[in-house]
């Protein structure tokens, strides 16, 4: 068997953790999953304070500049390493 592309392992690990509800993951994982989603799929975070800006987004904004050292490619695998560990248990 070959192994998959990145990208084809990727957008399967979107669509797992899409069927996921958020009250079976831990906000903590949540928080994970979108800064690694968002690394990998816009890049780097830019900082936006918009007047919309609440508590909860700056939470994301966070966790997505906390992980901006990773590559996109990285990201990927680090999402779907979490998705994987989540549908393994």
């Amino acid at each position: 068997m070959t192994q998959k592309d990145l990208d084809t392992r990727f957008l399967e690990a979107v669509e797992t953790a899409l069927k996921m509800t958020q009250a079976s993951l831990p906000q903590d994982v949540q928080l994970r999953l979108y800064a690694y989603y968002k690394q990998a799929t816009f890049g780097t975070a830019v900082y936006n304070q918009s007047e919309n800006f609440d508590l909860r987004d700056a939470f994301k904004t966070n966790a997505w500049m906390q992980i901006s050292h990773l590559s996109i490619d990285e990201a990927k695998e680090n999402y779907i390493a979490i998705i994987n560990s989540l549908t393994s248990k």
